[in-house]
């Protein structure tokens, strides 16, 4: 009997681990991230330093977060960083339509600011991407810049929320 227990609970855990999140802590690393799937795998992009990024699965267009610390004047404000992006990158990809008068939706976690969302075209495909602002005090924000493949975003919305809430620094 207690062989037969050990085996169905080996079996259990074997089945419900791929649906288990994780947390994301890095020596170098001022953030921690919990992943609320354990699809969601580190990547690495290198420029000057090495910058932890995310991919859901194997395929970007699954869901990719890349997160970037923003340094502001005392008085900008997520409103003023999404004009800013939109200026310095978003108005140049493929298919990109401004979004005038955009003032985001308010969004609350352990670190509160405020969402965008935002479409363009890349490779025929329609691409959805939502910019948290996230404000650590008044001259420090972190941006999280999740973009997915539109048909896909239904079913990653609530991982992307959730994600968001959970950033925090160490």
């Amino acid at each position: 009997m207690k062989v037969l227990i050990a085996v169905m609970v080996v079996c259990f855990s074997a089945l419900t681990a791929p649906g288990q999140g994780w947390t994301f802590s890095r020596d170098g690393v001022e953030y921690v991230i919990e992943f609320p799937s354990a699809t969601w795998r580190v990547v690495s992009r290198l420029d000057v330093h090495e910058h932890p990024e995310f991919v859901y699965g194997t395929d970007e267009l699954n869901g990719y977060l890349r997160l970037s610390r923003i340094l502001v004047d005392s008085d900008a404000g997520p409103a003023d960083l999404f004009q800013s992006d939109e200026k310095l990158r978003l108005q140049h990809l493929p298919g990109y339509v401004i979004c005038d008068g955009c003032k985001g939706e308010f969004f609350g976690g352990n670190l509160s600011g405020a969402t965008f969302s935002y479409e363009y075209a890349d490779a025929g495909k329609v691409i959805a991407g939502r910019i948290y602002y996230l404000q650590v005090d008044r001259r420090t924000f972190y941006a999280l810049r999740f973009t997915v493949a539109q048909d896909r975003l239904p079913a990653l919305r609530e991982q992307m929320n959730s994600i968001a809430r959970s950033f925090r620094l160490k």
